[in-house]
């Protein structure tokens, strides 16, 4: 057998490795860049915050809409009175929850339309439907379903809208 040379039988024996770079930092190499991404983690947490604080205070919005809106579901199961009282006791628990108790638990009749008028910005309901609210459940004829849906979406303004 004829002799086979060593650098014949291995052609990559006698290759040198290349030298790879030093691994590459994930750390910004400028303090400009530092401070760039610290003020934009920090206005990421700051609006998560706010987010988060603005949901919680809105909670008895969210609230108040779905117990609207299941008051609404059921107004063919109770008569118009009865359906006038929930939508009254619904709209003074949510003020409660908004408003301070001191300033709003002794309002009744006009003062309670004006107090919901002023938070509001309208004039709905001391001189529109909203005057049902204190007046509708002790009236001989109740009011027609037009009304009360007109008295349902002014309801549903004001949870929305009014401000504190």
């Amino acid at each position: 057998m004829a002799d086979v040379h060593p650098i014949e039988a291995d052609p990559v024996a006698g290759l040198i490795d290349i030298p790879l770079p030093q691994p590459v930092s994930l750390l910004p190499q400028t303090w400009t860049s530092r401070i760039a991404i610290f003020v934009l983690l920090a206005g990421v947490a700051a609006a998560l915050w706010r987010l988060m604080r603005q949901r919680h205070i809105n909670r008895y919005r969210r609230e108040a809409l779905a117990e609207l809106d299941r008051i609404g579901r059921a107004a063919n199961a109770g008569t118009r009175p009865e359906f006038l009282a929930r939508l009254t006791v619904l709209v003074r628990r949510t003020a409660l929850a908004a408003f301070p108790r001191e300033q709003i638990a002794a309002l009744v009749g006009p003062e309670w339309l004006s107090f919901l008028d002023h938070s509001y910005g309208g004039i709905e309901f001391s001189q529109g439907v909203g005057w049902l609210l204190a007046s509708g459940s002790y009236q001989r004829n109740p009011p027609d379903d037009a009304a009360l849906r007109s008295l349902v979406a002014l309801i549903r303004r004001w949870i929305r809208e009014h401000h504190v």
